[in-house]
């Protein structure tokens, strides 16, 4: 089995999250808040802000872990750690080479009450994100180890 690891940003802005859409025709339909692999000996946290900047153009400053997460996607065993982040500059895109690379469609902000018939990936953005982060992060939480399941077209795999 191989092994990544990885970092995303959870940015909140006027009580909405900001995800990135990822969207291909015949494919995939899912949204999920920026983030992506380590790269080199990149920090955590540093790699976490690059795949926000890379995503969606927003420049961000990470200020707290929030989650750990453990996945099974395809043969690999990812570890992907979620930060809280600030905006401190940038503007809202999905021109880059690196997002439309990705297939990422759009990039918004979007309220706890529109995530509903949306895939929401991780599963905690959608269902205790909220409650959370009214209860404050005072430490970072596991989410656990699961299996990531994107659904395609007339089939499902691991993805």
């Amino acid at each position: 089995m191989r092994h990544r690891i990885a970092a995303g940003a959870l940015v909140v802005r006027d009580d909405r999250l900001l995800l990135v859409h990822h969207w291909r025709e015949g494919g995939y339909d899912f949204w999920v808040p920026p983030g992506g692999g380590i790269i080199g000996a990149e920090a955590l946290a540093e790699a976490a802000v690059r795949e926000v900047a890379e995503e969606t153009g927003l420049v961000v400053e990470a200020t707290a872990l929030a989650y750990i997460d453990e996945l099974l996607i395809s043969g690999t065993r990812q570890c992907k750690f979620w930060y809280l982040a600030n905006i401190v500059g940038g503007t809202l895109t999905t021109e880059s080479a690196a997002a439309q690379a990705e297939h990422i469609v759009e990039a918004r902000f979007v309220g706890e009450d529109e995530m509903g018939g949306k895939t929401v990936f991780p599963p905690v953005v959608r269902d205790d994100f909220w409650a959370h982060l009214r209860e404050g992060f005072e430490r970072p939480r596991f989410i656990g180890v699961r299996e990531a399941v994107i659904k395609y077209p007339d089939e499902t795999r691991a993805g």
